[in-house]
């Protein structure tokens, strides 16, 4: 006598569509409810949107009941579609955290980075996401592609081994040992790595033993932040600049919290000052202390130039701006900008300064007003020269 089936509690057309549409549902409206919903909100928003998809897809099931729907879940639970795991800013399957806006806007960045920043991991996701995305059957298909934003700034050197190979021109830097440096940052191992050019003369050059902190993108190139394992100096690097040699000194390392608390001493000096350079060691420790005096600056932009930096709102959360109009015609005269900046960032301001050429002059400090005047001249002695 044949044995009688065991029937699933979803064995029924009914049950089964509900469980059906509430994995439908999940999937395509990931997370429904906010960070201040609570868990009951969420799944009331999920009763109601499946509801409104039941309705779409004409399937005819009377509206699920809460604590039926609390039942789903579990079975989803049961076979591992959902973690055993409380779901505090609603419920996604897996990686599936995002709807397709975000996931397109989630694309974009991927497409610049890997592009434009160079990032060669970034570069594989986006090839391999590509191939996915284009075998998925969405009404907007022909258009997801298209780069909505981009960020157009480019790396100026190779960042991407194979690249230097198939163009032939492999060049002996640290970009050859990103997979290994990513899992020191995230493990914070202690490593031993080579600066082989030093082009602004503060001594970091040759071995060093680091603990790796970050990898960030600047205007035009990857840095690395690292901490000096002999100092505790904080220091900002670009990563061309490294040689292709790198040893893991111990697979132990730091925990991410101690990770967590030099990222953001980093965080802090790169608020304060202008540009990457970090400074030396003791300026560091008593600016880190709030000990260090800074540079008053006073720096004078005329038309048309004085236009786009009252635009920059936002370029330095110390800076304060003074117009200056014309009683007649209420035209900008000049602009006077004012900031504090620790001794360390100078150099980098003055550069930024010379790029306005002579829509620029600094009222003080006196040794960054005589520089930027000395700059000047020799600039129009080099002109003068010109047979």
């Amino acid at each position: 006598m044949a044995k009688k089936p065991t029937l699933h509690p979803h064995s029924d057309l009914k049950s089964f569509q509900r469980l059906m549409l509430l994995i439908l549902t999940i999937i395509n409206h990931p997370n429904l409810g906010t960070e201040e919903d609570s868990n009951t909100n969420v799944i009331h928003q999920l009763q109601e949107k499946i509801i409104s998809i039941a309705q779409q897809y004409h399937i005819d099931i009377p509206p699920p009941a809460i604590a039926t729907l609390r039942k789903d879940l579990e079975t989803l639970r049961e076979y591992n579609i959902l973690e055993r795991r409380m779901y505090r800013w609603g419920y996604y399957f897996g990686t599936g955290v995002m709807t397709k806006p975000e996931f397109k806007t989630a694309f974009d960045a991927l497409e610049s980075m890997a592009n434009y920043q160079g990032d060669a991991t970034a570069k594989k996701i986006y090839q391999q996401l590509e191939k996915r995305i284009r075998g998925l059957e969405l009404k907007t298909k022909d258009d997801f592609f298209y780069p909505i934003k981009r960020n157009y700034n480019r790396a100026v050197n190779y960042t991407d081994p194979k690249e230097m190979i198939l163009k032939g021109n492999n060049q002996k830097t640290l970009y050859h040992h990103i997979p290994s440096l990513e899992e020191a940052i995230i493990k914070g191992q202690a490593i031993e790595i080579s600066r082989k050019k030093d082009f602004y003369n503060q001594g970091n050059i040759g071995i060093e033993i680091i603990i790796p902190i970050q990898l960030i993108y600047y205007n035009i190139a990857w840095y690395l932040v690292y901490e000096n394992c002999a100092n505790g100096h904080l220091i900002i690097g670009r990563l061309n600049r490294f040689s292709d040699y790198f040893q893991l000194l111990s697979p132990a390392g730091r925990n991410i919290q101690a990770q967590k608390e030099c990222l953001k001493n980093v965080e802090q000096l790169l608020t304060n000052g202008w540009g990457l350079n970090l400074g030396n060691l003791e300026e560091q420790q008593l600016e880190l202390k709030g000990k260090l005096t800074l540079k008053k600056i006073k720096v004078r932009f005329y038309p048309p130039i004085s236009n786009f930096i009252l635009e920059g709102d936002l370029r330095h959360s110390k800076q304060r701006i003074k117009v200056t109009k014309d009683n007649y015609n209420n035209q900008i005269l000049f602009l006077d900008y004012f900031i504090s900046l620790p001794p360390r960032s100078l150099n980098e301001f003055l550069f930024w300064l010379q790029s306005y050429g002579s829509c620029v002059e600094v009222i003080y400090p006196e040794d960054l007003r005589d520089r930027h005047k000395e700059g000047a001249i020799a600039l129009t002695q080099r002109y003068n020269n010109i047979s």
